[in-house]
């Protein structure tokens, strides 16, 4: 019989140099978690702990929050194409399952799922059975018939034209939906499935096979109809797209989010700001992506080309931006997610600037959520016990009430962020919900 490991209910760590995701001093002294939270961030050495308190001695590392990366497909991540299209349906769930943990070794203790059906995964790993980071899920990707999510074979007859579902309907990974009425459908389908947000597209892709990088996808009122849903649900919408002409019309259309971007111009940058919508962008270059096709290899490179650009113009207009990596259909290179991290320090404004994107910036798109946001709605109790701040309950921060989502680090990551490019050997400690996935000091 399988013995259940037993976890400390509480973890002390002294003498770590404290990076809390939100300041600019790092301060020396001691992180003690109870259950699922931080219960106290001290100076100097902490008071004696009960027996049964994990205590871990620092050595002056550095300990920072939990990663998050605000851009990734699980399932997708996890298998290749031949495994999704000829393999049984259950290969994509328990590739994503080792997907899972694979990213949590890295340090990623929060993602944005942004096209899987991964509700069931998330509630495995929030319930303890599977090791896993947090998971906001967007479910289904919406797309219209010819778009960017539209993977079906070019001889199907489209679901509205009384055609059957494309393969990446029936896993899950998409929704094909044309005009208002279905795309109202949709967004109610991928709500009642748990999605904390959506995922639609409003413009040509580079894996999708019949779309170009310039073709508008979905008109206003289609837009409108999907964040309409979603805002009653008290949540919003998130768009793929790549081009300026796709972003305005989404901006018009009230959508909170634009995924990529890369293609955009400083006036689309400019209208972003005036309107408070994030820029959820990822820091690609050629060879993070294989694409046998040559099409697609070319609007690769084009997308590539536009990412020093996009990131200049958030930072100088003062987007608010988050880190996403979004590798897919390549187990074999989704380790590159520590990489593509570290390319922040150069083009987020340093490596200081850059690990407060991954932590507590992503984390507060996160909470555009609102009320369907699974991990940052303070209960009553959180509140009696640490105050009403901003803190409670929050991710990617250190901080009293927080969850107890920590890594600690061998080095200074907020002078070197190249340290987390190499999490197998840097990462010492991985703490997540309280609980110590891996350990590598006395």
């Amino acid at each position: 019989m399988m013995r259940q490991q037993r976890h400390p209910t509480t973890i002390v760590l002294r003498d770590v140099r404290i990076f809390d995701g939100m300041s600019d001093r790092i301060r020396t002294g001691h992180v003690v978690t109870e259950g699922t939270k931080i219960k106290t961030v001290g100076d100097g050495d902490p008071p004696a702990s009960a027996p049964e308190a994990a205590v871990i001695d620092g050595r002056g590392a550095t300990l920072i929050p939990g990663l998050s990366d605000a851009h990734v497909h699980l399932i997708l991540a996890g298998a290749t194409q031949s495994e999704l299209t000829f393999g049984g349906a259950g290969i994509g769930y328990l590739r994503a399952a080792a997907e899972a943990e694979a990213m949590l070794m890295r340090g990623f203790t929060t993602v944005r799922d942004m096209a899987g059906d991964t509700g069931d995964l998330k509630r495995l790993i929030d319930a303890g059975a599977l090791p896993g980071p947090r998971i906001y899920p967007s479910q289904a990707g919406l797309s219209q018939t010819g778009g960017h999510g539209d993977f079906g074979m070019v001889y199907d007859v489209p679901t509205v034209l009384g055609g059957t579902a494309t393969r990446a309907e029936r896993l899950g990974l998409m929704r094909i939906a044309d005009g208002t009425a279905q795309v109202l459908a949709g967004v109610r389908e991928q709500l009642k499935k748990g999605a904390s947000q959506i995922k639609m597209m409003a413009g040509g892709g580079v894996a999708s096979a019949y779309d170009h990088l310039d073709v508008l996808q979905y008109t206003a009122d289609e837009l409108r109809a999907g964040v309409g849903a979603a805002a009653d649900w008290g949540t919003y919408v998130a768009v793929h797209v790549y081009t300026g002409a796709a972003i305005r019309r989404a901006v018009d259309a009230g959508v909170r989010v634009i995924e990529h971007g890369h293609l955009a111009g400083e006036d689309d940058l400019r209208l972003m700001a005036d309107h408070d919508v994030w820029l959820c962008t990822q820091p690609f270059a050629e060879s993070d992506h294989r694409y046998p096709s040559p099409s697609s290899a070319e609007k690769n490179r084009q997308v590539c080309t536009g990412v020093e650009r996009v990131f200049g113009w958030a930072l100088d207009h003062g987007v608010r931006l988050a880190f996403g990596t979004d590798l897919m259909l390549n187990p074999a290179g989704s380790a590159k997610q520590s990489e593509m991290l570290t390319r922040l320090a150069g083009l987020a404004g340093g490596p200081e600037k850059g690990l407060k994107v991954a932590t507590s910036g992503n984390a507060a798109l996160f909470r555009e959520a609102g009320l369907r946001d699974p991990y940052q709605n303070p209960t009553a109790a959180d509140v009696a016990a640490y105050g009403a701040g901003p803190h409670v309950a929050h991710l990617g921060v250190i901080a009293e009430g927080a969850w107890a989502d920590l890594l600690l680090v061998a080095g200074d990551p907020t002078r070197d962020l190249g340290l987390l490019g190499d999490p197998a050997t840097n990462l010492k400690v991985i703490i997540k919900d309280g609980r110590i996935y891996k350990n590598t000091l006395p």
